[in-house]
């Protein structure tokens, strides 16, 4: 049974790969093959018309949730769906056992439009900290992977985001306005400030993503799903990245953070876009 840092990376080493393949075939079996097929009966709303879950979410999480916990005896999974379906689950992440972060469809809006901007976010955490990840847009047939200390890669080329270009504004992803109190609004405004570009995010996992791809200056986030974030914050890390809360400290998975917080392609950039944020709110 695992228990410390030193066994979950040899478990890395050695196994990181099945993770891969058990992700593959989730997304193969459950996801797919439901992708521009759904049926009305095949999705239902959560908290509103824009929290949405289908059939390949639920079945996504099932595969994914019996693989995982026994590809690493001892190991708890916390996903979206089952803790939609049990709140009290989501303690897990503060517990002393490994624990598999899932979002088995994260973009499940762009999912049920038949867009292509959905992926499979798994993490692997202990005592709190992000070891692992992996993020799978199947559509698109992208596996961005991240282990702590070892970098980050997008199919197998390592990814280094580094600082803006200068001379253009800096694109940043927002939250949804349905997901943001009326104080996180007046903080996000402070991204109207001159040089900035903001826009609604998307699949957060994604977006995530082209931060680590140096495609994305930076995300400005006002929720705390750890399955949204786990796997991306890594991969922004691992690429050189930062990320930073309204008080100045980075991201806990654990929660407790000041919303709305940044994730940036650089420590510079998340130090600009933290400071917009705290003194707009």
């Amino acid at each position: 049974m695992i228990k410390n840092s030193e066994t979950i990376d040899e478990f890395l080493t050695s196994r990181s790969t099945e993770v891969e393949e058990a992700v593959r075939k989730a997304a193969a079996t459950e996801i797919m093959p439901r992708w521009r097929g759904l049926t009305a009966h095949e999705v239902d709303q959560k908290s509103g018309p824009h929290d949405l879950v289908t059939d390949a979410d639920r079945k996504a999480e099932e595969y994914l949730t019996a693989v995982l916990g026994a590809l690493l005896p001892g190991s708890v999974v916390v996903g979206e769906e089952a803790v939609h379906a049990d709140p009290a689950s989501y303690g897990a992440i503060q517990g002393p056992d490994p624990v598999w972060i899932v979002d088995p469809v994260d973009g499940t809006r762009q999912f049920v439009r038949g867009e292509e901007g959905f992926c499979t976010l798994v993490a692997l955490a202990l005592d709190g900290v992000v070891r692992a990840s992996w993020t799978y847009a199947p559509a698109r047939d992208l596996l961005a992977t991240a282990v702590r200390g070892r970098g980050a890669f997008l199919d197998g080329r390592r990814l280094h985001a580094g600082p803006p270009a200068a001379g253009r504004d800096w694109e940043v992803a927002t939250s949804h306005p349905d997901f943001t109190t009326d104080q996180q609004k007046r903080a996000l405004l402070g991204l109207s400030a001159e040089g900035i570009a903001p826009r609604p995010c998307g699949s957060a996992g994604l977006e995530y993503l082209a931060v680590a791809r140096g495609e994305l200056e930076a995300v400005a986030f006002s929720w705390e799903a750890a399955w949204d974030h786990a796997a991306g914050l890594l991969l922004v890390e691992e690429s050189g990245g930062a990320h930073l809360t309204g008080t100045g400290e980075p991201f806990r998975i654990t929660g407790g953070n000041t919303l709305p917080f940044t994730a940036a392609r650089d420590a510079a950039t998340a130090r600009r876009i933290a400071a917009l944020l705290a003194d707009a709110g």
